[in-house]
């Protein structure tokens, strides 16, 4: 008899435990949300729902495996559905990025291009994050739709790029101080059932303080969009983004990665805009361009100079030194113009 009464009070332990654990993450990780949102909002706050864990285990089936959508060595992220509606939880599996990716996505969620968060939950020893659906799902490394590898027209391709840029403009434009996203890359970006792109994953995103034009830190980021001045001087500026959307318009047109084997030596790579800068003449640039585009825009001759006027814009993004770089809400105007004069409404 003693034996089952020790069974039976073992589970209602463990449960306490469980509960109890969930309480201190809570308390430690709501404490380190509202420090870093007081830093960050500037003293004003947009409201978001916090979510218990209960509620994330049930709308995951407890996180399983066919729900996850994306698995990288830095978070997980799956479809779960919560309160009647299909949603997509986050988790990272750094608690500092985790708190730094609810504080700018919050903030963002503003901005139609942007994945908005409905709420977060504090209970999981590193933060979660619920956010928005995005029924197309994400991009992977060539710009392409991960789900079934789709190539995306060029009309799309060049109207993401456009909204991208006006996404961006108002990271580093709308806010006290200059936020910068820091890893800006085709996996960043996930499309609704219309194929507009939302703007996603600001973990690694920095605010350049007060009175400065840069802020230092640590290189991080994803090689072959990192700029060479932050890889160099670790200095941090609205013109690390202008580099890394650079590199993003050129996978758009190349439907290539950002980095490629070279032709000779199995070991050597060449990045997308050396290739890209190589072949930049009149009478070469058709050949980086992805054959895809060129069959649905034809050989006229507008069509091909607001092709070559694109390829100049995210070469001009790409310079080495960034003060050749133009900034991006002149990307975005720019790219305005392409489209008009490539789709006139």
């Amino acid at each position: 008899m003693a034996s089952k009464a020790l069974f039976s009070i073992i589970p209602r332990v463990k449960r306490k435990e469980e509960k109890e654990e969930r309480k201190r993450s809570f308390l430690k990780n709501g404490s380190i949300l509202l420090e870093d949102l007081i830093a960050s909002c500037d003293g004003k706050s947009h409201p978001i729902r916090c979510y218990s864990a209960a509620e994330i285990i049930r709308a995951t089936n407890d996180f399983d495996p066919s729900c996850i959508i994306d698995r990288v060595s830095y978070h997980d992220m799956c479809r779960g559905i919560l309160e009647d509606r299909t949603i997509i939880i986050k988790r990272p599996r750094n608690k500092d990025r985790a708190i730094r990716d609810i504080i700018i996505s919050m903030q963002m969620s503003t901005h139609k291009n942007s994945l908005k968060l409905l709420g977060c939950c504090l209970e999981f020893d590193t933060p979660a994050l619920v956010l928005e659906n995005a029924g197309k799902g994400g991009l992977n490394t060539y710009g392409s739709l991960v789900v079934d590898n789709e190539l995306l027209p060029w009309k799309t391709r060049l109207r993401i790029a456009k909204q991208l840029a006006s996404a961006l403009t108002y990271l580093h434009t709308a806010f006290p101080r200059p936020i910068i996203h820091r890893d800006v890359k085709p996996t960043c970006i996930l499309l609704d059932d219309d194929y507009v792109p939302k703007l996603s994953d600001f973990s690694l995103s920095i605010t350049i303080p007060p009175e400065k034009l840069y802020v230092e830190d640590a290189v991080k980021g994803t090689f072959g969009h990192l700029d060479p001045t932050y890889i160099m001087t670790h200095k941090i500026s609205e013109k690390t983004d202008v580099y890394s959307f650079g590199v993003l318009l050129l996978v758009f047109l190349t439907g290539q990665g950002p980095i490629q084997p070279r032709v000779v030596g199995d070991d050597e790579y060449q990045f997308v805009m050396e290739r890209a800068r190589s072949h930049a003449f009149e009478d070469q640039f058709r050949t980086i361009v992805d054959p895809k585009i060129l069959e649905e825009v034809g050989e006229g001759e507008q069509a091909q100079q607001q092709l070559h006027d694109f390829l100049t814009m995210a070469l001009l993004c790409t310079e080495d030194e960034s003060e050749l770089r133009p900034d991006m809400i002149d990307v975005a105007k720019k790219l305005v113009e392409i489209e008009k004069s490539m789709f006139p409404s």
